[in-house]
C-alpha cells in the first residue's frame, strides 16, 4: 500500500462521521463552525505554509492531513479536544496503513494545536497552529440572531476577509484581517485572541519567521 494521502483521509467514513458529530456538538454548545469548511481551509493553509518555506512534499502532505483531522476530538468533548483528537487521529491513520512514525507526527501536531495546552514543537505543528488560529471569519458564526451575539460571535462576524501567508524572503508570517469596526472594535479582537496571537508568534518563531498582524491595512504586531 502506498503512502496515505489527504485524499484518502477525506474519503474515510470514520473521519466524516467524527467531523459531523463534532459540528453537531459544537452547534448545541454555541461555538463557531469547526467542521468541513474550517478543517478544509486549515488543511490547505498548513500545507501552503510549509510548501512556501521549501519543506519536502511528504511533510507538506502530513501538515495537510493534520489540518484536516485537528478538530475531530470535538466529537468526544470540547474540553481537551486536542488530546482526544490526537489519539483518534493516530488510531485512524495507523488503521488505514500509515507508517507509525508519520502517524505519530500528525498526532504530535494535533495534540499541541490548542492554546490552552499546546505550543509549536515541530514544523507540522507550527504550520497547523498558524493555519488554525488565523481562521477568523463571519462564515464561522452559527448563531443567526445578531441581537444575541456574544463577543466571539461579534468578533468573527466583523471579519470580512482573513488570510495568513509566509514570505520566505523576508522571513515573515503575516495574518491580514479586514474588520468592520462598526460591528466590533479592534480592541475586542485582542481581548479574546491575545493568547492565539501569542501562540502564532511562537509558531512563526519555530519556523524561523517573525509574526506580523495587519488589520485594515495597519500593522499592529
Amino acid at each position: 500500500m502506498g503512502a496515505i494521502t489527504l485524499d484518502d483521509v477525506r474519503k474515510n467514513e470514520e473521519v466524516k462521521n467524527f467531523l459531523e458529530i463534532s459540528e453537531k456538538q459544537l452547534k448545541v454548545l454555541g461555538y463557531t463552525e469547526h467542521s468541513f469548511r474550517h478543517v478544509g481551509l486549515v488543511s490547505r493553509t498548513a500545507g501552503n505554509i510549509l510548501e512556501g518555506l521549501g519543506y519536502g512534499e511528504r511533510e507538506v502532505e502530513l501538515a495537510k492531513i493534520a489540518g484536516y483531522l485537528h478538530d475531530i476530538g470535538n466529537s468526544v468533548n470540547r474540553m481537551d479536544h486536542a488530546h482526544y483528537g490526537a489519539i483518534l487521529a493516530y488510531n485512524i491513520l495507523t488503521k488505514m496503513g500509515m507508517d507509525v512514525k508519520e502517524a505519530a507526527e500528525v498526532m504530535l501536531a494535533i495534540g499541541n494545536h490548542d492554546e490552552n495546552s499546546g505550543t509549536a514543537v515541530s514544523s507540522i505543528s507550527a504550520a497547523l497552529i498558524l493555519a488554525d488560529k488565523s481562521d477568523v471569519h463571519r462564515g464561522r458564526v452559527n448563531n443567526t440572531d445578531i441581537a444575541t451575539f456574544d463577543i466571539h460571535d461579534r468578533v468573527n462576524y466583523a471579519v470580512e476577509h482573513s488570510r495568513v501567508y509566509v514570505d520566505r524572503e523576508n522571513k515573515t508570517a503575516v495574518l491580514e484581517l479586514d474588520i468592520d469596526t462598526k460591528i466590533c472594535p479592534v480592541m475586542d479582537y485582542f481581548e479574546i485572541f491575545l493568547a492565539r496571537m501569542t501562540m502564532n508568534r511562537r509558531a512563526a518563531d519555530f519556523l524561523g519567521l517573525t509574526f506580523q498582524l495587519v488589520i485594515n491595512g495597519n500593522r499592529l504586531l
